[in-house]
């Protein structure tokens, strides 16, 4: 998505009452607030639970308030206004008109937002604002890349029911789905498998019981396993195999982000830090390491659409 811009002083307005700029980066398991002054000074940093929009407009908008609030109260700083705030948001979701209307509808006063996808904010982290392409996946997976003709293009991130491959929640629904084979007996009951059944029941029942409540988040839990019994002495294929698909989807992912390989291209997000050490020679020697996150790359996004108020 281009970014979304709301100015609800009026652009002069918001440009002179601006004291603080805070940086949010949101997903699907939790929300990261980043606190800086005027001059790019980091004073504070606050953590509360998941902001996707997908989630909720108000479930989002409580969380990044409660971070918000936090991160004020490390800096030191009194009374924290919104109204003298500016505040870069990169969240799940940003991409689904209906799901930004809603949110923005909610926005609780700050001078000035600006909002985009999480994958693009981590890109501009990532890469100081500078041309670039990122492979994030955490509980989700989305490939984002800034061209050098400033064009950009999001690839995956298509949610975590069908698609996401190679994120968290994608090796989850994997190991339970093999779980359901062995549990049927369509496939030997492995070490995965039984890690899968001390977790959510041995049985046809419990098992469904827990699908039916478990959500992104459940099913990303679940991923722990599929690693641990990846490597180690108590090792299972049918794992090994999982992790193996898992990087070769990442490794087409970056592929199509930068087909001729000529942009510096970062890893971010646990699953993809996790799988980076599999990855093949020729896509390991693109990579860079991140100059920072996507929190960095939200306060990056408003202060660049501030400076864009003042010319």
């Amino acid at each position: 998505m281009n970014t979304t811009t709301l100015c609800p002083l009026g652009a002069e307005s918001a440009k002179a009452s601006v004291r603080f700029f805070l940086g949010v980066d949101g997903g699907g398991t939790g929300t990261r607030v980043r606190l800086s002054d005027l001059s790019g000074r980091i004073l504070g940093q606050g953590e509360a639970g998941p902001s996707a929009l997908g989630q909720g407009a108000e479930q989002a908008w409580a969380h990044i308030v409660l971070a918000a609030r936090q991160a004020q109260a490390l800096a030191g700083v009194e009374a924290l206004d919104w109204s003298h705030c500016a505040i870069g948001l990169g969240l799940s979701g940003a991409s689904v008109p209906a799901q930004v209307e809603a949110f923005l509808a909610l926005q609780p006063g700050f001078a000035l937002l600006a909002l985009d996808g999480d994958g693009f904010t981590t890109v501009l982290g990532a890469h100081g604002g500078r041309p670039g392409a990122v492979v994030a996946a955490g509980t989700g997976t989305v490939g984002e890349v800034l061209r050098r003709d400033g064009s950009r293009a999001c690839i995956s991130g298509w949610g975590w029911i069908c698609g996401d491959e190679g994120s968290g929640a994608w090796l989850g629904l994997k190991a339970m789905r093999h779980a359901h084979q062995a549990q049927d007996g369509r496939v030997p009951v492995g070490p995965l498998a039984r890690a899968v059944f001390a977790v959510v029941g041995a049985e046809r029942e419990p098992i469904l019981a827990w699908c039916a409540q478990a959500g992104q988040h459940a099913y990303a839990s679940l991923a722990r396993l599929v690693f641990d019994h990846a490597e180690g002495d108590n090792i299972d294929p049918v794992a090994v195999g999982f992790v193996q698909e898992a990087v070769a989807e990442l490794e087409r992912l970056a592929l199509a982000l930068d087909p001729a390989a000529e942009l510096p291209l970062a890893l971010c997000g646990s699953i993809a830090l996790r799988l980076a050490p599999n990855f093949s020679g020729t896509m390991a020697g693109r990579c860079v390491s991140p100059q920072g996150d996507s929190a960095d790359g939200a306060l990056h996004l408003i202060r660049s659409v501030l400076q864009r108020l003042g010319n």
